[in-house]
């Protein structure tokens, strides 16, 4: 059975077992990098923002042997706990004083989203590219957003200049900057405390929820604050569209050896929507310049 033969079995049994004010329809979404990604959405009645579920981990369960029905019981419980329970109000977008200070902005590599640049406004930053979005729902359930377009800008009647002030404005005041050591993230992540008698010369940058925090490299002197931290040159190495990893130069590996690291990561850690870069970005603290 093929991912899409699945995803078609997976929507007929679901059908049978939602309320009957909710649809459930088969969803091609193109994400970040050009990636396609295909998943269910459960259109609710009155209900104007909806969840997609995508089952790619799924369809590996089930290659493995897992039963249909657990599979389907397992989705159920995952539309409960991500649905939303009353809409978005749309005619807010049309409204740039109500949307302005949900304005915001992210880092996403500039020739993997070539197609989806060309009706959207950005600056380019190195390779990568500063674009605009609307923050629509941020919470436990994850976070939901819309990109802005040149169509929105003249719906709101601004200028590119105007809407690429607010967003920075925004994304530093109401996502700040956070630079903490990697064992310290690492620990967290896995729920244990840090060793503290080791040394730790790499640093996590990102943004305090740790969600499209990459940006954070574009910060108002946040790339001289850290050289004044660490009292060098440093590199800076992209780790996902998330976060950037700051790495100084005295305890760096060669440059062809952070590159093809970060390359080999790419093509097998990351997801490829979330991959920002296979470059790797160097800070001189004299030029107070980043290349």
């Amino acid at each position: 059975m093929t991912y899409c033969q699945f995803i078609a079995v997976v929507k007929k049994e679901l059908e049978c077992k939602v309320e009957r004010n909710v649809r459930v329809d088969i969803h091609v979404a193109l994400k970040n990098n050009n990636k396609e990604r295909r998943g269910l959405i459960f259109l609710e009645e009155g209900v104007n923002i909806s969840p997609t579920i995508y089952l790619e981990e799924v369809y590996k369960e089930f290659q493995e042997g897992k039963e249909l029905h657990k599979i389907v019981q397992d989705i159920l419980q995952v539309y409960e706990s991500t649905r939303f329970s009353k809409g978005w109000e749309t005619e807010r977008l049309h409204d740039f004083n109500k949307t302005r200070k949900k304005i915001l902005c992210k880092l996403i590599n500039r020739e993997k989203n070539r197609g989806f640049l060309e009706d959207t406004p950005y600056i380019s930053f190195l390779d990568l590219a500063i674009v605009c979005y609307v923050l629509i729902e941020l919470g436990e359930k994850g976070i939901a957003t819309m990109p802005v377009k040149f169509s929105q800008l003249e719906i709101w009647g601004i200028e590119e200049k105007e809407l690429f002030q607010i967003a920075k404005e925004n994304v530093q005041k109401q996502f700040p900057a956070e630079l903490r050591q990697m064992k310290e993230v690492i620990a967290e992540m896995l729920g244990i405390d840090a060793i503290q008698d080791t040394e730790d010369f790499m640093y996590i940058l990102s943004n305090e929820i740790r969600n499209l925090g990459a940006v954070c490299i574009t910060y108002d002197d946040i790339l001289e604050l850290i050289g004044g931290e660490l009292k060098e040159n440093y590199y800076i190495i992209p780790s996902s569209i998330h976060e950037v990893i700051i790495v100084p130069e005295s305890k760096a590996p060669k440059k062809e050896e952070i590159e093809e690291m970060v390359k080999e990561i790419n093509e097998t850690q990351v997801e490829e929507e979330e991959v920002l870069s296979n470059s790797v970005y160097f800070y001189n603290i004299h030029e107070k310049r980043m290349s």
